[in-house]
């Protein structure tokens, strides 16, 4: 086992701990197995978080899926396919008024971190707070999202009928006498009747057009009379490729083109730099990463000189993990948590550039059974881990059975089993005086003093971290 490479060296806690839920206050509901990281390589972290692990600090843990009553689903974004909603459109548009024009916005702002500080230490808000809080973030909508238009004369009409019903005036329809001629048959034709509002359309009124089209229609007709020309098929043809080029340019921004800046003065200055931090992570420079390597990092978010936020993440050989994040309360009306995991999202791109495999963007836990905690499923495409064979499935397949209950095994295919189970515990690499051996080499040396509780712990620790890293990190044994 000899490496000049860092190894990994870990105490595990036997057993469960239960402690206070943080999302339901359930006294002793949340449950979940633990371990100290002493030392812990980039690679070996990677592994753990796609069996469900998360760090907080130097302390590593994993809900018990089937026991806690707040199920926790390690939830991933596949940020190389993001595209943002158009809330997190409105949001970063509320930001750059604020940045170019001094511009406050009236609307409450967000909390929506990835992890923060009250999720880690266990501290939320009360259940109720949080159930109107995910409502009115799911319930906003864009002005820029209407596009609808209502003619003047069919808003009159409805206020005038709205008077007349209020007066008590009959709302029922009287024919004119052009409308009571009789049919060849003698029958009399059906009266045309206005709908009451809430009725339904009136069908004899032309369908509504969308807005787009009538703009698109108006455009056209001015490009024709500019021109001069007489409308024919020839010419509208023309008319209609000259804008579907403008249309072309005019594509939906692109995430990063959504994070910049227009140029000019600014009223206020929103910095970003990064700083390497202190965690059980060890840093890593290999050739084929990304230019500041692995490890763990500050992400700062200075306004106009002042610091206004700090996020810390994990860079690791296939994703950017966000681990926290935390603001002045001062400036919540600017949205720093989806600003903050947008950028994130945008540097995990940026990374991908220099290391083919980091893809992904790890957003911490997704717990359907808090709301607080649903909107985690917004940044799209996003995946769930399975809790029994720990393959990742679209959140769009999980949802349904999360609805159903809050304990699922996502993986629908009833076959797949866990392939990094491990079947020996011998082969389990401990650290024990100082020195690397396996297991089986440990438990000769202890043959004297041999005590059957050390099997239970190895065996409930390797079924927990995998084979890959049972066989990798060392198990610090006394």
């Amino acid at each position: 086992m000899a490496s000049g490479k860092s190894l990994s060296i870990v105490q595990y806690f036997e057993g469960a701990e239960s402690h206070k839920c943080g999302y339901c206050k359930n006294t002793v509901g949340s449950v979940s197995n633990g371990m100290w990281a002493h030392v812990l390589t980039v690679e070996d972290y990677q592994d753990l978080i796609d069996r469900g692990w998360r760090r907080s600090g130097m302390y590593v843990y994993k809900p018990i899926m089937h026991k806690t009553c707040c199920p926790q689903y390690t939830i991933r974004c596949r940020a190389l396919n993001f595209q943002p909603s158009k809330s997190q459109k409105k949001k970063m548009k509320m930001l750059t008024r604020f940045l170019t024009k001094g511009e406050v916005s009236k609307e409450p702002g967000d909390d929506e971190a990835m992890e923060s500080c009250f999720e880690i230490m266990g501290g939320q808000p009360s259940p109720e707070l949080n159930k109107c809080k995910a409502t009115e973030h799911d319930l906003t909508i864009s002005g820029d999202d209407l596009d609808v238009e209502v003619p003047v004369q069919e808003i009159e009409k409805k206020k005038e009928e709205k008077e007349s019903v209020d007066k008590g005036e009959s709302s029922a329809y009287e024919p004119s006498d052009t409308t009571k001629l009789s049919t060849a048959g003698g029958a009399t034709p059906t009266p045309h009747r206005t709908p009451k509002p809430g009725e339904g359309p009136d069908t004899n009124r032309p369908p509504c057009r969308k807005a787009k089209e009538i703009r698109r229609e108006r455009k056209l007709q001015k490009t024709q009379h500019k021109a001069g020309v007489t409308v024919c098929p020839e010419a509208q043809s023309d008319a209609k490729s000259v804008l579907s080029e403008k249309s072309k340019a005019n594509q939906p921004k692109s995430l990063e083109e959504f994070l910049s800046y227009p140029a000019g003065e600014l009223k206020h200055r929103l910095e970003f730099q990064r700083f390497l931090c202190n965690s059980p992570l060890q840093e890593e420079y290999p050739p084929d990463g990304p230019d500041c390597g692995y490890g763990s990092f500050h992400q700062q978010y200075w306004l106009d000189g002042k610091l206004l936020a700090v996020g810390v993440i994990d860079i690791l050989p296939y994703c950017v993990s966000s681990v926290y994040f935390y603001y002045d309360p001062d400036y919540s009306f600017l949205s720093l948590g989806v600003y903050s995991a947008l950028r994130e999202i945008a540097f995990t791109r940026e990374l991908h550039e220099k290391a083919a495999n980091l893809s992904y963007y790890y957003m911490g836990f997704f717990i359907y059974s808090c709301p607080k905690m649903r909107y985690k499923g917004q940044y799209k495409p996003s995946d769930l881990l399975c809790p029994e064979t720990y393959a990742w499935i679209p959140i769009e397949q999980c949802r349904p059975k999360l609805e159903h209950s809050k304990y699922s095994r996502l993986n629908s295919d009833q076959n797949t089993v866990d392939e990094n189970a491990v079947s020996d515990i011998n082969n389990v690499h401990v650290l024990y005086k100082n020195r690397a051996m396996l297991y089986s080499m440990y438990t000769y040396r202890r043959l004297a003093f041999r005590d059957s509780d050390e099997d239970e712990l190895v065996k409930e620790y390797a079924g927990l971290v995998g084979k890959t890293c049972a066989q990798k990190m060392l198990l610090y044994m006394r």
